[in-house]
């Protein structure tokens, strides 16, 4: 207080802008300080025009903020109006599924009804019962079988470990080297399998029930063994189904056709698959057929990925489970649809592409895609050509490439 003591004045509080000016070696300013400030007191004052014309700068500012402010609060009503309308939908449609659907399943299932319900995507709490339906179960695996083959897997894996001798096992002409190979192969993709949720990787909750699963599944089917992808397939079942119902599925859906003939790398057979859908490309979306065409871009670059993952590896999971419900609901057209509803929704896009530009492209689609808007553009596609339909068209190229094999000697050598 030397101050005062010297000049025999109280030491008054300052004022707000004083205080302002006290901190400005310390505090940044705001650009609204910066407009209403008052020059220092070593400056020449502000002329009355800019003075002015810095309040309505000012005045703008905070009219611009209040708009932006109003536009995100009515953002934010829509959005929650918008999660309230779908949760509302989504009850509604559990309790439409649980008291009117399942409990009259065989008379139900193939309604108009259902089947559109069943495109507007099966609510997550009934999707994993739903699935299980839709898929069947041909092959009469019950718990027990599993346990059974889970068991074999498990002795496996520790006679393997120990480098004792080969167990005794239905897959009799597979030697150790190619079981050891196998077993390595599902240990480095559960490592790869949806990394960023974290929970099938080692110490995560459902990384036991991923292993126990494929490796079961490498004893069920030896002659099929495992296959780069399986883990992905494994993985959305688990995510929807109890262990062993999970495997029931898993085991029936690689038993269709068209999984089949991929997991079993059937050449002959996945050609004639990429073949039905290069007619449904030709006739759906002619431009961008004509330019992969040119680009020399054949299907099997992209379309390998996908019909192997069922799209769970390149879709975001939530849409990838929508498109595993319509999947469930028509079968492996639906694949080469959804293939065709990807390339319809990118064709402005893929069309200003190269080989290796459209390639990486499909190799990794963008993370954030719209599901209504995905959704309309699978809808647009047209899975008939002149007349027929894709079981048609399929059937059709089989039987031309078993005409061509009994007639050509070098083919059935």
């Amino acid at each position: 207080m030397e101050y005062e003591e010297k000049t025999g004045r109280a030491h008054k509080p300052l004022s707000p802008k004083q205080n302002v000016r006290k901190n400005l070696d310390f505090e940044p300013l705001s650009t609204t300080a910066l407009i209403l400030e008052d020059r220092p007191a070593n400056l020449p004052a502000k002329p009355a025009e800019e003075a002015q014309k810095h309040r309505q700068q000012y005045e703008e500012m905070v009219v611009q903020a209040k708009k932006r402010e109003l536009k995100e609060a009515q953002k934010r009503k829509k959005q929650l109006e918008e999660r309230c309308k779908l949760e509302d939908s989504i009850g509604n449609a559990v309790l439409t599924w649980n008291n009117e659907i399942l409990p009259n399943w065989e008379t139900m299932c193939c309604s108009r009804k259902v089947r559109e319900l069943w495109w507007q995507g099966i609510p997550p709490s009934v999707r994993g019962k739903v699935w299980s339906l839709a898929i069947g179960n041909e092959l009469n695996i019950t718990h027990e079988l599993y346990d059974i083959c889970l068991a074999r897997a498990k002795e496996k894996w520790r006679s393997l470990s120990t480098g004792g001798a080969e167990v005794e096992c239905e897959d009799a002409g597979f030697s150790a080297a190619d079981r050891e190979a196998s077993l390595e192969l599902i240990k480095l993709d559960i490592s790869r399998t949806f990394p960023s949720l974290c929970i099938f990787q080692q110490g995560g909750p459902y990384h036991d029930m991923l292993h126990s699963i494929l490796g079961a599944y490498t004893c069920y089917r030896p002659d099929v063994g495992y296959v780069q992808g399986m883990s992905f397939i494994a993985a959305v079942l688990i995510l929807n189904l109890d262990t062993a119902d999970a495997f029931i599925a898993f085991s029936n859906l690689l038993n269709k056709p068209c999984q089949m003939a991929f997991f079993r790398v059937d050449h002959g057979l996945m050609l004639t698959y990429f073949a039905a859908f290069e007619v449904f490309f030709e006739e759906n979306l002619p431009k961008l057929f004509a330019h992969f065409k040119k680009n020399n871009l054949t299907p099997d670059i992209y379309l390998i990925d996908w019909i192997f993952t069922l799209y769970s590896k390149s879709l975001p999971l939530d849409l990838a489970c929508r498109v595993w419900d319509v999947f469930c609901r028509d079968g492996e057209e639906f694949l080469f649809r959804t293939a065709l509803g990807i390339l319809k929704l990118f064709e402005d896009i893929l069309t200003k592409m190269d080989f290796i530009h459209i390639a990486q492209f499909l190799t990794k689609l963008p993370e954030d895609l719209p599901s209504e808007e995905f959704f309309t553009s699978i809808a647009a596609i047209q899975m008939q050509s002149r007349n027929k339909k894709w079981a048609q068209i399929l059937a059709a190229l089989q039987k031309d490439n078993r005409e061509m094999e009994k007639g050509s000697p070098s083919l059935k050598r």
